[in-house]
């Protein structure tokens, strides 16, 4: 149930001392090719590719950066150490003595990543190429996991420091690492304890030396601060030296992956990062079914046994849950999106004497919310289901053809939700879309195909980003053969059928324990999924077990840079207000852990979309060898395939080219700016000057 979960070495990664007399004649034969004298090299500034170096040996620590490196947008290469036919480190593979293009000598990579500080052996060949050429162009490299010792600029763990398991400890950020690197924390660190019965974390923490600064330290026993991760400089060269195990999942290392890119690129890279968090609220202004806990479904679903067809006391938003909505959003500085099936309001209204409280209220406060078409009525806009059968199929005719809706009714859902919205005086934007149950685009197994006529009817209502569900189809894709895009969203794990903490906890124990338990033992049966030890307690299982582990998962996705909206639904705003607990867990953990300079994004779902289609377009130029991005001393000069925009992430003060003078680059966020960026009319690239302090 929790991926970040891993077991950790208690054993050292191999190390030795450094490179001795075969590390100085390699240096004095690569500067002989490379920079030929000091004197040229100062009035020669290198060519230094805007890529990383990534030498990987299957382990979790080079397995975390990579995937910060890919989820950013950084463009990397990847040596395997495992595999027999990989190149071989040279002063050929690392650089050219003169670049075609400019003339100059040319780094190829901007950084370098290895496993641990001797990866490829301490007295070997490539060992002592890959430290010669960090030291003739500047190129800083990270020690992804190693232990506290001398040769990384710390003292052994005996002489003042520790080792061990690192599960609950809270660190500190140094005041080198705030002014530096992690300027985007608020300076405590605190390691997960998921699971009391298993290690998740393990680490060495040493003392600094000469040439070494701590950016984040824990106390040790007989007073003073020992460092997890610091910066050590020796020899001509800088290596960022992580000494605790971790995987790209843990919380630790989401919250310090930013800053190990930010020394390992000297602040300038391609790509860019922002921690992201909407939140979708379904079904507004609609009722949802309750869960019931004696015949563990939910009564008027189809595949419900034993009910009689008709789902009683639905859950549904009163006036109070709204007001509480509205004073919740402004206290927490959190905007909600309220996506609403504006034919279900009237429907209720109909049939409560002609008067709705809830939606006189939302409408009252309509301008303090975002708004999303959910469909007037909140039909199933696929096949016809043919629910005569468990699990439902599609229905076909007389010769087997798939039936669908069509596009008048797809449409019709569509544009009258809309218009209900534009009758209210809610503002709502049109080419934003959310269909009742992500309906119309394909269900496996049931439906593999989409709508056929879905495409055409989003291109009659203006509609650009229609919302997939994450769980089923990750990635964005294009609906149909139609211009529309899917924006893929993250379902929260509470619950829609439920308004009680003691009905989310029976739904949840049905789900998560074995059958000898109690439970549906889907747990059991389900590769990806994990059973309880226990049914939980329904008065506190919520609050003690799933509350916690649902604002983790989310956190998780927050510090991932995905944009993606996470949803739940009305009733989670109703009765108990369930949602409110998760999502208050989520903001404080937030922001407790950074500093102001990294507030949440709250992004609406077209700007998740964009965001979405310009990651995969670059990604797709990088993978093509589209892209050349490189920089010369305090100039960076990037081209890409026409109609790609591209990310960069740069210094404070950096200034971008214009066609006649220079403007300020990017927009701020974490102690850098970034954006996305093209080239200006009448260039053909982007072209940045960075500031020269």
């Amino acid at each position: 149930m929790d991926s970040s979960r891993i077991r950790t070495p208690r054993t050292a990664p191999r190390t030795a001392p450094r490179t001795g007399r075969i590390a100085a004649l390699a240096t004095a034969a690569l500067l002989a090719t490379v920079v030929p004298s000091a004197q040229a090299a100062a009035e020669t500034a290198p060519r230094v590719d805007l890529t990383v170096l990534v030498v990987d040996d299957g382990g979790s620590a080079v397995g975390a950066i990579t995937a910060e490196l890919k989820g950013s947008g950084v463009p990397y290469r990847r040596i395997d150490l495992n595999d027999p036919n990989r190149p071989v480190l040279d002063a050929a593979f690392l650089s050219e003595p003169s670049d075609s293009a400019t003339g100059r000598p040319r780094a190829k990579y901007q950084g370098v990543v290895l496993p641990h500080e001797s990866a490829f052996g301490p007295d070997s060949a490539e060992q002592a190429a890959l430290q010669t050429y960090e030291r003739a162009f500047g190129i800083p490299q990270v020690d992804a996991y190693t232990w506290s010792h001398p040769g990384v600029g710390l003292d052994y763990t005996d002489q003042g420091g520790w080792s061990g398991v690192l599960d609950g400890t809270t660190a500190g950020v140094t005041a080198a690492g705030r002014t530096g690197p992690f300027r985007y924390l608020a300076g405590a660190l605190a390691f997960e304890d998921n699971d009391p019965t298993i290690a998740e974390s393990y680490g060495y923490a040493g003392r600094p030396r000469a040439g070494y600064t701590s950016y984040l330290d824990i106390p040790v026993d007989g007073g003073g601060r020992a460092s997890l991760v610091g910066e050590y400089a020796a020899d001509g060269r800088r290596e960022l030296v992580v000494t605790f195990a971790y995987n790209q999942y843990q919380r630790q290392f989401r919250a310090l992956a930013r800053g190990i890119v930010d020394w390992l690129t000297q602040g300038v890279h391609l790509g860019q990062s922002r921690n992201y968090l909407s939140v979708h609220v379904d079904d507004v202004f609609a009722p949802d079914a309750r869960w019931d806990p004696a015949l563990n479904c939910t009564p008027g679903d189809f595949d419900c046994v034993g009910d009689d067809g008709e789902g009683v006391n639905p859950i549904r938003m009163t006036a109070a849950d709204a007001q509480y909505a509205a004073a919740w959003q402004k206290s927490s500085g959190f905007t909600l999106d309220m996506v609403y099936n504006g034919g279900q309001g009237e429907q209720w209204k109909t049939e409560h004497g002609g008067t709705d409280p809830l939606t006189d209220r939302l409408v009252a406060d309509r301008a303090q919310y975002r708004w999303i078409n959910h469909t007037y009525t909140h039909p199933f806009l696929g096949c016809v289901q043919d629910n005569t059968v468990v699990p439902w199929r599609c229905a076909t005719d007389t010769v087997g053809t798939t039936l669908w809706v069509g596009r008048s009714e797809l449409s019709g859902q569509i544009r009258d939700n809309h218009n209900w919205a534009v009758g209210k005086g809610i503002p709502v934007d049109r080419s934003e879309l959310v269909t009742g149950e992500h309906s119309g685009l394909r269900t496996l197994p049931q439906q593999p195909a989409d709508n056929p006529h879905l495409a055409g009817a989003l291109a009659d209502n203006g509609v650009k980003w229609t919302a997939s569900d994450n769980s089923r189809e990750p990635e964005q894709r294009a609906v149909g053969t139609g211009a529309a895009k899917t924006v893929p969203r993250h379902p929260m794990n509470v619950y829609y059928n439920v308004g009680t903490a003691a009905e989310m906890t029976d739904e949840y124990n049905w789900i998560y324990t074995s059958r000898a338990d109690g439970g549906s033992g889907v747990c059991e049966s389900n590769p990806a999924s994990t059973c309880l030890p226990a049914p939980l307690p329904t008065a506190t299982g919520y609050a003690d077990h799933i509350v916690p582990q649902e604002a983790r998962t989310a956190l998780s996705h927050v510090l991932g840079n995905d944009p993606r909206p996470h949803y739940v639904h009305q009733s989670n705003l109703a009765e108990e207000r369930l949602l409110y607990p998760v999502l208050d867990r989520v903001l404080a953990d937030y922001r407790a852990l950074f500093a102001a300079n990294a507030p949440l994004v709250n992004p609406a779902q077209k700007d998740v979309g964009t965001e979405l289609a310009r990651r995969a377009a670059w990604g797709q130029a990088v993978a093509a060898g589209k892209v050349t991005a490189y920089r010369i001393g305090t100039t960076v000069t990037v081209k890409a395939p026409s109609g790609v925009t591209v990310p960069v992430t740069v210094p404070e003060g950096t200034r971008k080219r214009l066609l006649l003078g220079t403007t300020a680059f990017g927009t701020p966020y974490a102690g850098t700016r970034s954006a996305w960026t093209a080239p200006e009319p009448l260039q053909t690239t982007v072209t940045l000057t960075l500031p020269t302090a």
